[in-house]
């Protein structure tokens, strides 16, 4: 039988068991009512008649009865004919009706009266006795049915708490120790003993559940026992792999003990696998300069001595996941020594020949101007058209080879910064100076904003101003003609001040803002004649981030664009 119908037999049997006692207590309940009320209702009400009969006739003396005291006792009497219930009863009643028939006929001579009145209560004593003699029979039985009913509910009763306790103590035990033993079971499971099987002698669930436990286990012995060959070959594999890699692989879990660590990384770190597999990284890190590094300081990129020379590593830390919990993590150094020479060589080129062009240029530029110069000699329109565009395209290479030399001066980490104390209006001054030409030309108003409460700001005030004059010129580059740019300069929380230019261009789309920063990045489908070298925002960034601020840009399609710095106030 299964335990779902044991469950209904048992809840059943006591359901029906109690229901048969609230049957049997309603069934009695309702016999010692109905005798109740016969008494109330018969025997009560011919004794009421009775006594207020008897308190009219038992007046002092032989004073006559009145009118309405022969009328009371005549609807008593009439009454008592109409309640007749006792064997007797009735011929009484009939000598008491008869009585009063003569009481009403003699009922002013008080010679016959005594007499009636004597008569009369001897016949009210007759109805009494009878029906006090009937209220004690049928008390009697009400008493005796309340007795049969207790008698019989107490026994069903008991037989119910019987069962009930029977119940209570053995079914728990039933249901529980099956899932005492499914439980232990499952935690040897949980630690590998395949071995472990359940027995369970009824044919119910719990049979099944043994049942499917044991073939549970049977399988997981088989894969235990099929797979473990094949896991360790694919772990030698993994090893061996990770091993013939040139960068440094490190392994650590979610309670930072150290999993694996293949050669190269065990060579730069300095010790042996051994001490370090199953160790505690942070224990060793304390007197491990490069494993506190790769541990706890976020830095991309690491120079570390390495096979007697210094090399470049750049570190990867991969997140190792399971349903979305992070169960340990995977540090990567990557040799990035080849790439990082690669790239001195190109930054120290770019250097090189963008000081080289300086000079040409700047004589080219000169021997311009002295061309334009009519002392030199008349020129056409033709001749000073194409003077103006070689000025042009010298300016602009002058330009370009201005930003290439300031590239490489950031890229080599050789930011020469003068830091001083300075007002806003300084940097301002300066930068709306060198661009008034430009935006003159376009005929556009730069609206410029910087109360003179602002206080001082300690910066490079050279390279401020270079930043907030290549914001400025982008700004004049991409607005229309007429246009108008907001300057603002204003005080950001308790030790920032903001600079922020607000044009009217067309703005950039939202996919393009987190690249504007990067260096040699143009934005795709710009007018030819307004993109740059895509450096100038990049060298803006770092000459800004140098002296401890933030750059960002705000942008939307058709919106314009607002570019904005902080420098750090004065404090001294």
């Amino acid at each position: 039988m299964t335990i779902k119908n044991k469950l209904r037999l048992g809840i059943g049997f006591l359901f029906l068991m109690a229901l048969i006692t609230a049957g049997m207590a309603d069934y009695y309940l309702a016999r010692v009512s109905a005798d109740s009320k016969a008494i109330l209702k018969d025997n009560y009400r011919s004794l009421q008649y009775v006594k207020n009969i008897g308190q009219l006739l038992d007046k002092e003396g032989n004073v006559p009865l009145t009118t309405a005291e022969l009328k009371t006792i005549e609807k008593n009497v009439n009454l008592e004919q109409n309640n007749i219930t006792e064997a007797g009863e009735s011929h009484l009643s009939n000598l008491l009706s008869a009585d009063f028939a003569k009481l009403k006929l003699a009922y002013q001579d008080p010679q016959q009266l005594i007499p009636l009145r004597l008569h009369m209560k001897q016949v009210m004593y007759g109805i009494m006795q009878v029906n006090m003699a009937a209220i004690e029979r049928k008390n009697a039985t009400a008493n005796k049915t309340a007795d049969g009913g207790i008698i019989i509910a107490s026994l069903i009763g008991s037989l119910c708490f019987l069962i009930a306790f029977s119940f209570v103590v053995n079914f728990p035990g039933y249901i529980a120790n099956p899932i005492r033993e499914l439980t232990l079971g499952i935690k040897a499971i949980a630690n590998k003993n395949y071995g472990k099987r359940l027995v369970f002698p009824e044919k119910d669930e719990f049979g099944d559940l043994a049942l499917a436990f044991n073939q549970m286990a049977g399988k997981l012995n088989e894969y235990e026992s099929s797979n473990l060959a094949s896991l360790m070959f694919e772990k030698r594999r993994i090893e061996t792999i990770i091993n013939s890699m040139h960068d440094g692989i490190i392994g650590i879990d979610d309670k930072q003990f150290i999993i694996f660590a293949n050669k190269v990384a065990c060579t730069l770190i300095g010790l042996p696998e051994e001490k370090l597999t199953g160790e505690f990284a942070p224990t060793i890190a304390l007197e491990n300069d490069l494993l506190r590094n790769m541990l706890f300081i976020d830095q991309p990129r690491m120079k570390i001595f390495a096979d007697g020379r210094e090399s470049y590593f750049e570190k990867e830390v991969l997140e190792v996941k399971n349903d979305d919990n992070v169960i340990g993590k995977v540090i990567i150094l990557k040799n990035i020594t080849d790439l990082q020479q690669l790239n001195d060589a190109k930054t120290t080129f770019i250097a090189t020949i963008s000081h080289e062009l300086k000079t040409p240029l700047a004589s080219i530029k000169m021997s311009l101007k002295l061309l334009e110069d009519a002392r030199i000699g008349a020129i056409n329109n033709e001749q000073k058209q194409l003077l103006q565009n070689m000025q042009s395209d010298t300016q602009r290479l002058l330009q370009i080879t201005a930003e290439l030399l300031d590239a490489a001066q950031v890229e080599t980490g050789k930011i020469n910064l003068n830091f001083g104390s300075t007002h806003p209006k300084n940097i301002v001054s300066y930068a709306v100076q060198a661009v008034k030409s430009l935006a003159d030309q376009k005929e556009i108003t730069i609206d410029v904003n910087c109360p003179d409460s602002l206080p001082n700001v300690m910066a490079d005030l050279d390279k401020s101003t270079w930043v907030l004059i290549n914001l400025l010129s982008n700004a004049v580059k991409y607005s229309p003609t007429k246009a108008i740019i907001r300057l603002d300069v204003r005080k950001k929380g308790q030790n920032i001040i903001e600079f922020a230019v607000q044009d009217s261009g067309q703005g950039i789309d939202e996919k393009y803002l987190s690249r504007i920063f990067e260096r040699y990045f143009r934005v795709p489908g710009a007018e030819a004649d307004k993109t740059g070298t895509g450096l100038g925002l990049a060298i803006a960034k770092d000459f800004i981030e140098a002296q401890g601020g933030t750059i960002g840009v705000e942008s939307e399609r058709g919106e314009g664009s607002r570019f904005h710095f902080d420098l750090n106030v004065n404090n001294v």
